[in-house]
């Protein structure tokens, strides 16, 4: 618990060294790695019954955001291991195409993720809750290294004019920050479902020099589940057979009886309704000043910019297996209250729907991430880290995997270790964070497979293999955690040398065991690693030609079947890491003057002097940099190195 410490006029101090503002997912991943790692830590929320919280759509993970998921808890963190306990429906998602892509999905009991999660951040040590609102940031000047004159956090003070004295802040208030919610023309100033929004909060941040934008998400409506037909529909069931989210997860633990969503689709008269009344959407109306989600958008804006199709997939998802509410996944819409009646109605299926809430935008304020360092501290103030959606991205698991990165990088800070940068080639949280901090993203960033330039190395099944050695050098994963990572790559290598070393040949007894499992007839001898590459022939369905293979667990086999499959084109894609490599170690100075830089454009100077980018390849993916003036800058490096 934090100390309290009483100043001569009596004022309410206390002490601590990392304050969280928001007990959202970047908040709560945020607060525990810095607690774990042994800090005193306060997270503050505007209502403790909001901790965790999903505000949107009750599920976790998906396209690319499960990659997330499971690179956080590779990490260390409690995101995977919260939704293995509270899923009522999980699914493989993508798996008619390769391993890459390969997603796992999971609608969450909204109510018990939000418990399950409180009830980890109220039992972990060195973490402590605290309810109210954070209206100030506290700084004191000091001199960098440089000897140039920066802010460095001293603390926080609340409404009630309570102070907290810390080491770090790390902002995670989400959609809140001057939050206000539309309906039609309803306009309340609040926080998503209706909580209590942060008011204050912008003036600390614009007088530090940080200075915020509006941005625009929605949420469509909450349907009573006994007005809802679904007789019209068709059901959408989960896996068979539930794969864990995280590493620590046993399986057997995730085999429950699941309850199914169902798929229905908007019609012309649907669009129609639409359409009539567009003039009444405040985003269309000139309303809402934010700017949405592209890759998410509302059902209005389908229908305008869409006008081709004549109908959309609507998905009908239980917000939990206590509650009648469903949500409507697929017809966000910031419409008027009487124009959703209509246009839900005219859905197959929701005919006589009854809302229970309403669906609505959301518009908030947030930064520019340019204003960050890659480990999301800001540039103007030592100690001020921010994550989540208050960094310009959306969605859980974004928001997640920044808190976690903040919450690692202000201990380490503290603690005077090396900070965690993961590389956009060895991690999508390397990705997600890279272009939040280096491009201009002019609207809610959205994690994809596509923005992963080596998406195959990159895959959800080897996160532990790509990361687990970084959570065990920050602290957040145990040595027999490590060790087992370790046996595991090692059981993987010997396994496919074993497999390359062994030869099959073209015997009667071999040929009918390949026709048998539909492939073709060999002419002579096949290593059983060739063989393997054949698509209709897996690792399980090969034994018969393998009475000598060691027995492994399915995690090891995995593996050896994915690399020996993908053989070429994984060492292709980690050639071309060694050349971003070159570029990412190719390190910039802090101090360089831009405007010695001859031969650079303008644009490019501008964009160089506002960033300042750490490395060669960081700044190669600037918007406004263009390769010749890498060129020009990489001339200019090499002659700065000789003098």
């Amino acid at each position: 618990m934090s100390n309290t410490i009483y100043t001569n006029n009596n004022s309410y101090q206390l002490q601590a060294d990392v304050c969280v503002i928001g007990a959202g997912h970047a908040g709560c991943e945020a607060a525990l790695a810095a607690a774990r790692l042994g800090l005193q830590t306060v997270i503050f929320t505007m209502n403790t019954d909001s901790i965790a919280m999903m505000p949107c759509n009750p599920h976790i993970g998906g396209s690319s955001k499960g990659h997330l998921v499971r690179e956080i808890d590779a990490l260390g963190g409690e995101m995977a291991k919260n939704i293995d306990k509270t899923f009522i429906q999980s699914k493989m998602l993508n798996v008619s195409k390769g391993p890459a892509v390969h997603s796992l999905r999971t609608q969450a009991d909204k109510a018990e993720y939000s418990r399950q999660m409180r009830h980890t951040l109220e039992n972990q040590e060195n973490l402590e809750i605290r309810m109210g609102e954070v209206v100030d940031l506290c700084t004191e000047e000091m001199e960098d290294a440089d000897g140039k004159s920066l802010k460095k956090i001293t603390g926080v003070r609340l409404n009630t004019g309570t102070v907290y004295h810390c080491k770090a802040v790390i902002i995670c208030t989400g959609t809140y920050l001057n939050a206000r919610c539309l309906v039609g023309e309803a306009i309340t100033e609040t926080g998503p479902g209706g909580m209590q929004r942060s008011t204050y909060l912008k003036d600390a941040l614009e007088t530090l020099g940080i200075h915020t934008r509006r941005f625009k998400t929605g949420t469509p409506a909450r349907i009573d589940k006994r007005s809802i037909d679904f007789s019209k529909m068709t059901a959408q069931y989960g896996d068979p057979h539930v794969v864990p989210f995280s590493y620590s997860t046993k399986e057997e633990e995730v085999q429950i009886e699941q309850v199914p969503c169902y798929l229905t689709y908007t019609n012309e008269q649907t669009h129609e309704i639409i359409r009539e009344n567009i003039d009444r959407s405040p985003i269309y109306a000139g309303i809402i000043e934010g700017t949405g989600p592209r890759y998410c958008p509302s059902i209005e804006d389908k229908v305008i910019k869409f006008s081709e199709k004549t109908r959309h997939q609507v998905f009908i998802e239980p917000e939990g297996r206590y509650t009648n509410e469903m949500y409507i996944d697929g017809m966000s819409s910031s419409m008027p209250d009487d124009v959703q009646q209509k246009m839900y109605r005219t859905v197959p299926g929701l005919e006589n729907c009854c809302i229970v809430r309403n669906a609505y935008a959301i518009e908030y304020d947030c930064i520019n991430a340019n204003a960050l360092k890659q480990t999301l501290e800001t540039k103007a103030v030592q100690g001020l880290f921010c994550a989540g959606q208050f960094n310009g991205s959306s969605g859980y698991e974004e928001a997640a995997a920044q808190g976690l990165i903040a919450g690692i990088n202000a201990a380490m800070e503290i603690k005077g270790e090396e900070p965690l940068v993961l590389k956009r080639s060895e991690s999508y949280i390397g990705v997600l964070i890279d272009d939040l901090v280096s491009k201009d993203n002019r609207e809610p960033y959205r994690m994809m497979t596509s923005r992963a330039e080596y998406r195959l190395l990159l895959r959800q099944d080897n996160a532990d293999l790509r990361l687990r050695k970084y959570g065990y050098r920050v602290g957040l994963i145990s040595k027999e955690q490590y060790d087992h990572v370790v046996w595991k790559q090692e059981a993987i290598n010997a396994e496919i040398l074993r497999l390359k070393n062994t030869r099959i040949g073209a015997a009667g007894v071999n040929q009918e065991y390949l026709q048998s499992i539909g492939s073709s007839a060999i002419r002579t001898g096949i290593s059983l690693a060739d063989l393997l590459c054949r698509p209709e022939i897996n690792y399980k369905n090969m034994v018969g030609l393998d009475p000598m293979r060691p027995r492994l667990p399915d995690e090891v086999t995995e593996q050896v079947e994915i690399n020996i499959k993908y053989e070429g084109y994984i060492e292709r894609q980690k050639k071309q890491v060694e050349q971003f490599n070159k570029l990412e170690n190719k390190k910039i100075p802090k101090n360089i003057d831009y405007d010695k830089v001859l031969s650079l454009r303008l644009e490019a100077r501008q964009k160089l002097k506002q960033l300042r980018p750490s490395s060669i390849g960081q700044a190669s993916r600037m918007s406004g940099v263009t390769p010749a003036d890498i060129s020009v800058l990489l001339v200019y490096l090499e002659k700065y190195e000789i003098e």
